[in-house]
């Protein structure tokens, strides 16, 4: 029976780990804290001391943490993953991670004969439980079809942006766009706001009118009613996102990434008011003072 490895069971990675269950492999998981785990247990996956311990065996490890320092844990450090893995073991990071990180790990990964592929994912914690995330992969053709069958589980929607680092290279991109349209969606309903429009009449302009998208559309109702419940996405977890992907634009563009570095700076602050809250606390911020510099 295939036997797959999931790392780091947060808010995204417990619904995508037990999507494997749910397809019939036989799953082993290590989290930091083992109780995010106990009903993945309870279903028949097997607790691992370590993620080496998790990649005992097995024919696919799968990991979704944090940050670059979280990755490289829990591939490189002594009792990391890589250390257990076999040749041609695939390693897939479905972690947010820097462009730079994903080059670097792959680099040490394939030397060790493993085979690395960057397939971070977009959409909701609902939507991992689902196995409907969209995967954003980079990996040598060939490895990405030895992938398929360990990213199926998780998805059908699958774009292939090419080389490895390549699918983290436009998840940067996507994160980076989404914390400047909210960041501008926070300002613009803290003005309406504070000018005493009337904000059911404002929200229904927002869907209808040319700055609706997805992300303005949900975040401005939650904006609104200072409805940060069931948190999907920390603003610690967008400025991390948010500062990877200004790292990579000051390494390719020309000129200084304005907008980016706004929303860096932005989410700083939001970082430093309340780090592990909905990342939609933004219009707290701007709209009371909160979390500015003393």
């Amino acid at each position: 029976m295939t036997r797959v490895a999931f790392i780091g069971l947060g808010r995204m990675g417990h619904g995508m780990a037990a999507r494997y269950l749910d397809a019939g492999f036989t799953l082993s998981v290590w989290n930091r804290s083992r109780t995010k785990a106990e009903d993945l247990i309870a279903r028949g996956a097997r607790w691992a001391t370590s993620p080496e311990d998790a990649a005992d065996d097995a024919d696919a490890v799968v990991t979704m943490v944090a940050d670059d320092q979280a990755s490289r844990a829990v591939w490189l450090s002594r009792d990391g993953a890589a250390a257990a893995m076999k040749a041609g073991t695939l390693a897939i990071e479905c972690s947010t991670v820097s462009y730079q990180h994903a080059l670097d790990v792959s680099r040490e990964l394939r030397h060790r004969g493993l085979v690395y592929i960057d397939s971070p994912v977009t959409g909701l914690p609902d939507a991992a439980a689902a196995g409907k995330l969209t995967l954003l992969v980079g990996a040598d053709a060939a490895d990405l079809e030895l992938a398929r069958p360990y990213l199926a589980p998780l998805s059908s929607t699958i774009r292939h942006f090419g080389a490895v680092g390549s699918g983290t290279v436009y998840k940067l991109i996507n994160n980076l766009m989404g914390a400047i349209q909210i960041a501008g969606v926070a300002e613009g309903l803290a003005i309406a706001e504070q000018a005493g429009l009337d904000m059911k009449l404002v929200l229904e302009a927002l869907e209808t009118g040319v700055a609706a998208s997805p992300q303005v559309i949900r975040h401005s109702k939650r904006m609104v009613a200072r409805d940060f419940s069931g948190a999907t996405f920390t603003a610690a977890l967008r400025h991390k996102d948010a500062a990877y992907a200004v790292a990579l634009a000051e390494s390719l563009l020309s000129a200084a990434p304005i907008m980016g570095r706004a929303a860096v700076e932005a989410y700083d602050r939001a970082k430093a008011y309340a780090p592990d809250d909905d990342e939609g606390k933004l219009i707290e911020i701007v709209s009371r003072g909160k979390g500015s510099a003393t």
